[in-house]
This record gives C-alpha cells, structure tokens and sequence, in this order.
C-alpha cells in the first residue's frame, strides 16, 4: 500500500528499542563543525522555542522567526489544561506503554506506532526539563507534582499549573531561547512572516521572509529550514485558535514539493463558549481539564426553557455517564463533542441558540465542600458553608477559566452551570514527516502541530503541549544531526543566487497581485465564506454530498477572492489587510484539499466523521481493511493533487473498535 515517495525511516529493532537504538547509532555532528551550520526555525511557540534553544545550546547558528512582535505571543500560551507524562506518580497502574496505547486508541487507530511511542518514552524526561526551567506546576500537600485526569484515559497523568499551563510552558521554553538570544548564538526575527521555502538541489536552503513593519522582503539562507508553526484551525474562520494562527508557511512548503499528510482530521473540542452572534472573529474554549469536576447533561425533556437551577436531578440527563459509564464526562474529544451534537440537534439544547448544554459544578462543588468542612472538623455544617468551602477549592483549581468565562458571558458559573458547545481547536493533520520529522523535502523539518505524526484521526487532551516539547528538546537534536552531519563541507549560499532572487520575485509577483485587484469586498468576507463552508459541509459532521458540493463552492470563491478582494493600504508599510489576504488564499486552497481528502476516505474515524459511515449507535465506522494509512498528498498545481499512502501497520497492539463504555 505504501508509495514508494514515501520512506518512513523507521529504525528496525522492537518497539521499545527503537529510540534508544536510534539515539545510539545516529550520525553525529563534532562541536567544531556545529559552529558554522545555521539552521533556520520559523515558529516561536514550544515546538520552535525549545528547538532553537536546544540547537543553540549544543552550538549550531540558529536564526527564529516569529509574526508576532515577540516569542510569548505564540499561540501556544493559549493551552490551559496541562501536560501528559508517564510518571506513573498517582500509582494508579500508568506507564509508557498504557500512555502509548491510549494515545493510539484516541487517535482511532490512525497514528504511526514509532513515533507515538517515541512520545510516551520522553514525556517524563519533559516534566524533568520544565521543572529545572521552575516551571510552577500544581504540587500536592506533601510538595510532589500533582496530576489530573483527561480526556480518554483512567489514570492520571496530567501535570498542570492551574489553567494557564500553557503560558507557564512557553515561558519556560522562551527564558531558555532569550538566553541563547542574549549569548548571541540565537538571533531572534520579530515581526516577520514567511512567505516561500527557497529550494537548492532539491534540499531546502533558506526561506523568503517579510519585515511585517516595512513590508521588505528579505532573504535568509539556512542549512536545514524548521517548521513550528503550528496548526490551521482557522480555515473554519471560527475557532479557538489566535486569530494569526495561520497555514501559510506549511502551505508555502507543501507548494515546494512537501506532502500534505491527512488534512481532512480535524479536531472538534467539545468545552467551548458558544456562539453568539456574527459579530465573532474567534471563539473561546474552555479547558477540558473541567471535566474532571464538571458534569455534563441537558435537560430530559425537549424544548425546556426553565432556568438550569430550577430543573430537578431527576429531570437531567447526564448523557455521557448514561451512554459511557466507564468513562463518563471524560470519554475523548471527539466523542464528547459528537454526543453534544446529537442531543442538541435532537432539540434538547440548552440557551437562546438551542446549540449548547451545560457543564455544571454544583455537585463536585458540593463534594469538596463536605471534604473541607471534615478536615476542619466541622460537625453539621450548612448548606451555605459546604458550598463555600468547595467553591474555595474549585476555585483555586480552575479560578483563573470561571473568571473568563464571567467575563465573556456576563454569567457566574460558580452560581449557574457554564454553557458548552463545540468548536474547531487542533489540526491533527499537517506535513507529513517521516521518523526524523523531515518533510519530503530534505532538509525541511515540521515540528508539533505543523506536522501530522502523532496524533491519529484525534488527539486526546494534554497531548498538545506534549508533543511540541517532545519535537523541540529531545527528537530534533538527535535527528537534524543525521542530515547536517552531510552537510559540513556545505559552505553558505551567497543571497544573490538565482533560487533566491527568483524566491523573492515570486512572492513579490504575489503581493503586487493582491495589491492590484484593487475589488469591491473585504479580506475577512472571504473568510467568512471560506468558514461557512466548510463548518456546514466538512465540520463536525461530513458526508459525500456536501463535500461535493464543498469543493466546487470553494474553487468559485477562490476564482471571486482573486477578481473582487479588496487589500487597502500599501506593500511597502505596516499593513495587517496585506498580511491577512495572503494567509486567506492559502486557506481557500488548503480548503479544498481538506473536502478532497474527506471525500476520499470513505470511513468514520476520530475526527473524521463521514455520516455515511457509523455504527447504530451514531459512533464511528472504520474501514481498516482499505482506510489504514496516511493519506500524504503532493501538489502537482492549485487545485490538483496527487494522493500518496503510507500504510499503518500495528504489530504491538490489537486493532478494535473504540469503546469507552
């Protein structure tokens, strides 16, 4: 099944073996000859952090650029819950290889093997690494590291600081690359986009990036060019990501001969700030790590408008815990998020939009309440008083998530249960890469969400953050060594050579473009067509029809984007429309190769649902005898591509249907 343009690179030896071999045997670059290689990353998040301060540290030339004016804007301060780690401190029966096999299981059985279980074996080395870093993770009474549970496992495993774990992560991974900054052995680009991959002899040797406050273009030459840029969520418009979160520059690579692996999983997370209006630019997410202590139900009877507090017990219905009892609220992200559809679209929704249920506290509130009120031995408390004490202790669990959510809503969700709804977070697709997280254009590396490598059809929560660091401190400094150590006797190639000068006037030729159409509507119209699109017809929910009709409604809007947008301003200054516009085209081609692949996978799985495709019980149908491999797409022209597979073969676990019942 595999194609032969596709070579994975797995080493040989048992599962548990891999790596250690690998790290073993891998070629080596000497200290001396690291000091005259420069290595290009383009992404400050915790994938291109972490990888620009490991490089520098070991002695490479490290260039970062960031769109961004500085690294701790990156998007990954917006990851809340936590971070996942094998540490097994809870001694509730975890290890790496239940981490690998919930990881594999959460992803329907859609990831490749080695790379999963790469991840599991340096989780733990990731917490160490923060910790030294004085990361303040949540420490139990007794000072050691607490955990939380997630999504799709039933252990603990998630290391946390409160709900800004993300934020405390990057600034862990930002310290150690401003300190390499202020060595000089990192220099830091920014505000400056990507704009193309310059391209030597087949290998990537540099990028064409643009000042974003003069709007000059300039050249930059590197040895090997990384890719940490994150995921492309924001094709639905709508989503939870940063509203610059963009697939530009993994487009600008996919363009240049880089395949695109799965396009089409996406990932839908179920704890999101509903809609409100047409006034939205982004939506708001709040962290799963509230399921831990949240219940979610709708009311039992259709069309109840009563206020959440006035429903009796016996009125609700905790759908979750009703339809998978053995993991209740915390069944996987997608899951959770096709089951809250079902009631809503069954007409059991909650708030003015009827597209919401809630996400209620009261109980467990109610249960640290009692649990507090017996450390302080107080006989008989009140009602009042149990409830006080527990709103303390959530509230130093998740205080900073219900302040947000007051702010956002106007509503006090310690008095009235949040309302939820979901919405498009992660992109478990992205570049395909092989076991080196090279792209198939050497030299050219994606790191964390950019690429696709680990995560399957769906990732479970606490598994974001996990792998950008696990790509970026511990698996690209043994891997970029095995393509530089080619590389020494390359010398710089000089910014006048004719890959460069052609680079740029491309994406001058682009911008000229784009200046001069000169039309009659908005950057952020298209947008929203674009969104539109593809949340009705390959969102939450996708069948054969509708992607159908999907594909040709995006190839008119791109032919409508290049003859009617309208870009004010100039090339040559500060100019956000500019910016936009071109991140916008990129989306409406992505657009129609995510419909392509959704319509080629005739199967459900994850992410992925195809309603065509799923089990009486409304779960996902997989098709693993024709649908077990990635789909790894090479772009001959926009609109045209050609479909490569990688086959997924599973030797250490047992292909089965998902159950968390």
């Amino acid at each position: 099944m595999s194609s032969s343009k596709l070579d994975a690179k797995i080493p040989e030896g048992t599962l548990e073996q891999k790596w250690t071999k690998y790290r073993s045997t891998v070629h080596l670059v000497n200290p001396a000859n690291k000091r005259s290689l420069e290595v290009i990353i383009v992404g400050s998040g915790l994938a291109g952090a972490s990888a620009a301060a490991s490089l520098a540290e070991m002695g490479y030339k490290v260039k970062v650029f960031c769109f961004q004016d500085s690294p701790r804007r990156a998007h990954s301060i917006a990851a809340q819950g936590g971070i996942n780690a094998a540490k097994n401190y809870q001694n509730d029966g975890d290890s790496v290889y239940r981490l690998f096999y919930d990881t594999i299981k959460g992803g329907d059985y859609r990831a490749r093997e080695a790379n999963v279980h790469r991840l599991s074996e340096v989780s733990g080395n990731i917490i160490d690494q923060c910790v030294a870093q004085g990361v303040p993770f949540a420490r139990e009474y007794g000072g050691l590291l607490s955990n939380r549970s997630f999504g799709g496992t039933q252990v603990q495993r998630t290391f946390y600081a409160a709900g800004q774990t993300g934020q405390q992560l990057l600034l862990g991974a930002y310290s150690a690359l401003q300190r390499q900054v202020g060595m000089g052995a990192v220099k830091l680009y920014a505000r400056h986009e990507m704009l193309d991959v310059v391209v030597i002899d087949g290998k990537a040797r540099g990028i064409i990036a643009r000042d974003l406050i003069s709007g000059k273009l300039e050249r930059h030459f590197g040895h090997a060019v990384l890719l940490a840029t994150g995921g492309y969520g924001n094709v639905f418009y709508l989503s939870t990501n940063a509203m610059g979160s963009n697939v530009t520059a993994a487009w600008k690579a996919h363009k240049k001969g880089a395949f695109f692996g799965n396009p089409c999983y996406t990932q839908i997370h179920p704890t999101c700030i509903p809609v409100s209006g047409d006034h939205q630019s982004k939506l708001t997410l709040m962290s799963e790590s509230l399921r831990n202590d949240g219940r979610i139900w709708v009311p039992k009877k259709a069309g109840d408008n009563r206020k959440p507090t006035d429903i009796p017990e016996d009125e609700r219905d905790y759908y979750l815990e009703r339809r998978y009892p053995a993991f209740g609220n915390l069944v996987p992200r997608d899951v959770a998020s096709r089951a809250a559809k079902e009631r809503c679209d069954a007409g059991f929704g909650v708030g003015s939009s009827k597209l919401a249920v809630y996400l209620d506290f009261g109980a467990n509130m109610m249960r640290y309440g009692q649990i507090e009120a017996n450390k302080q031995s107080l006989h008989n408390p009140s009602q009042e008083k149990i409830r006080e004490l527990g709103r303390d202790v959530v509230k130093e669990k998740y205080g900073n998530l219900f302040d947000m959510y007051k702010q956002i809503t106007g509503e006090d969700p310690y008095e009235v249960p949040m309302r939820i709804y979901p919405a498009v977070h992660y992109t478990m697709g992205g570049l395909w890469v092989d076991y080196n997280l090279m792209t198939t254009v050497p030299g050219m590396y994606a790191l964390g969400e950019a690429n696709f490598s680990d995560h399957g059809a769906n990732r479970l929560g606490a598994s974001a953050l996990m792998q950008g660091l696990a790509d970026g401190y511990f698996v690209i400094p043994y891997t970029i060594g095995d393509y530089l150590s080619e590389e020494i006797r390359t010398k710089a190639i000089p910014l006048d050579h004719e890959a460069f000068v052609k680079a740029e006037a491309d994406v001058q030729e682009r911008i000229n473009k784009l200046m001069n159409i000169k039309g009659t509507k908005s950057v952020d119209h298209f947008h929203k067509a674009l969104g539109k699109i593809m949340w009705d017809k390959c969102g939450m929910a996708r069948n054969a029809e509708g992607l159908k009709s999907a594909i040709s409604e995006i190839q008119k809007l791109r032919e409508e984007f290049w003859k009617d947008v309208r870009v004010p301003g100039e090339a040559n200054e500060f100019n956000l429309e500019l910016e936009k516009a071109g991140r916008v085209a990129d989306f409406i081609e992505l657009g129609e190769l995510m419909c392509k692949d959704a319509l080629n996978r005739n199967e459900s799985c994850g992410g992925h649902f195809r309603e065509e495709y799923q089990t009486e019980e409304g779960e996902a149908m997989r098709d693993d005898d024709n649908y077990a491999y990635v789909a790894a797409w090479e772009m001959k022209e926009v609109g045209n591509w050609e479909l490569h597979k990688e086959e997924l073969k599973y030797e250490n676990i047992k292909i089965a249907q998902r159950s968390y019942k």
